[in-house]
């Protein structure tokens, strides 16, 4: 396999690099760390004649504390600087385990979130957790700053609310509420994950007080779950609630016929990695 011919361009900033991608219109793309890009130009799979490199465009790297709790992760940082970060494993230790499951080494050294989550392929680890969580995208174009849901982030296959020449430059994770219980669990059948679910509760008292439940890699685009029917559950009631979300998830999927496995298994694996999800979190917030 071979790269068809492309022209490849380094900005020093993001507005250089917004120009750029405005400028060359739908024959370009940016380009971080290429470990999804490239391979599908080499099957044929994607065409570009013009490559934004945006490794080194200024304050797109990095992890830091922001105002109110908020956790920024700059868009251009890989997934292996995600994973080993003190700080993203003080606040969101699941989250650094959830990293390390992504790929492989070799992918995580050089693959970024930013672009995991720009390339919008619907098996993805992190799309799925960051909507649990409610993380914010933080998005820009010609020196305009937009704040985007990860909820409204993916909107088809392969496609971001992104605007033409609109980059992705950083993920905000918000901060962690008290008595929050958190988990992420996947399945691979193949080199992706077939299933992903993330669930996070947090408790009011001896009840729970607010639950979100996410499926990924089944759908087109991460599912947010119906999980009202967890509200006011409590250690006595939480299980047979729990088996009812669980059910109404997998229900409301609609598997891709992309030959990962058959719809029924999917969502049979769904039902299972999603009570398991809400158990793990439920015990987590209510410990």
């Amino acid at each position: 396999m071979k790269l068809p011919y492309f022209r490849l361009y380094h900005p020093d900033s993001v507005q250089e690099a917004s120009r750029l991608l405005t400028e060359l219109g739908d024959d370009a793309t940016a380009y971080c760390g290429g470990t999804e890009l490239l391979l599908a130009m080499k099957l044929g799979l994607a065409t570009y004649e013009h490559l934004v490199d945006l490794k080194r465009v200024d304050g797109l790297r990095g992890i830091a504390p922001g105002p109110g709790g908020v956790l920024r992760i700059g868009a251009a940082t890989t997934h292996n600087e995600v994973e080993t970060s003190a700080a993203v494993g003080a606040r969101y230790p699941e989250m650094s385990v959830m990293i390390s499951q992504v790929a492989n080494v070799r992918v995580r050294s050089v693959g970024t979130l930013g672009g995991n989550l720009c390339f919008a392929d619907p098996h993805s680890d992190p799309a799925s957790f960051l909507m649990a969580v409610g993380a914010t995208m933080e998005c820009q174009r010609d020196g305009e700053v937009r704040r985007i849901p990860a909820a409204s982030f993916l909107t088809d296959l392969y496609e971001t609310a992104l605007a033409p020449g609109e980059l992705l430059t950083a993920v905000e994770l918000p901060a962690r509420p008290d008595r929050t219980g958190l988990s992420h669990r996947r399945m691979k059948l193949t080199e992706r994950p077939a299933v992903t679910v993330t669930a996070q509760l947090t408790m009011r008292g001896n009840a729970v007080g607010q639950a979100r439940l996410i499926v990924g890699s089944v759908g087109i685009k991460p599912l947010a779950a119906d999980a009202t029917t967890l509200l006011g559950a409590t250690a006595a009631d939480f299980a047979s609630r729990s088996e009812s979300c669980a059910g109404r998830a997998a229900a409301d999927c609609a598997p891709l016929p992309d030959g990962e496995a058959s719809p029924d298994y999917l969502r049979h694996l769904v039902t299972v990695y999603a009570r398991e999800a809400l158990a793990e979190a439920f015990a987590a917030a209510a410990s």
